[in-house]
């Protein structure tokens, strides 16, 4: 599972999730991918759960890339303990994810193949999803779309 190998801190603080994502959020390695259109916290295994649906999609033909890594500690308290006596220890790790922000990108699949797999994918998050291509941004950024 994905953890840090090491972090300055064992214990971080809750934070918040307010606005957009400012990076990661266009396509770089490939020709699919998955975008977030809410805030939300993915754990280590919701990305290993994606990782494996797309594995057993892309088989030996195609290639995938995780965007996103779980940096972020999540502490909890034991069962029935008192009130008090200081923060929990970290459980588990999760990465703090705003709208825009793109999870997970595949390569060297088919249009029709992709978009099975990804919203295969889209089912073991805990976000709502959209899939986007490198063609819809291709014609986003030109600035003119095909309307006349």
């Amino acid at each position: 599972m994905l953890s840090p190998k090491r972090t300055k801190y064992r214990k971080v603080q809750k934070g918040r999730m307010r606005g957009d994502a400012t990076r990661g959020t266009t396509l770089s390695n490939g020709e699919y991918g998955l975008q977030t259109t809410e805030p939300a916290w993915i754990t280590a295994n919701q990305i290993e759960a994606v990782r494996v649906t797309l594995s057993r999609y892309t088989k030996k033909v195609g290639k995938t890339w995780i965007k996103i890594f779980p940096d972020k500690p999540i502490t909890k308290k034991p069962a029935e303990t008192r009130m008090g006596s200081g923060k929990g220890n970290p459980e588990y790790f999760v990465a703090v994810v705003k709208p825009g922000r793109i999870l997970f990108e595949v390569a060297g699949l088919g249009e029709q193949a992709s978009k099975e797999a990804l919203n295969k994918a889209m089912q073991k998050l805990p976000v709502k999803c959209k899939i986007v291509s490198k063609a819809d941004e291709n014609v986003n950024e030109g600035g003119m779309s095909n309307e006349i």
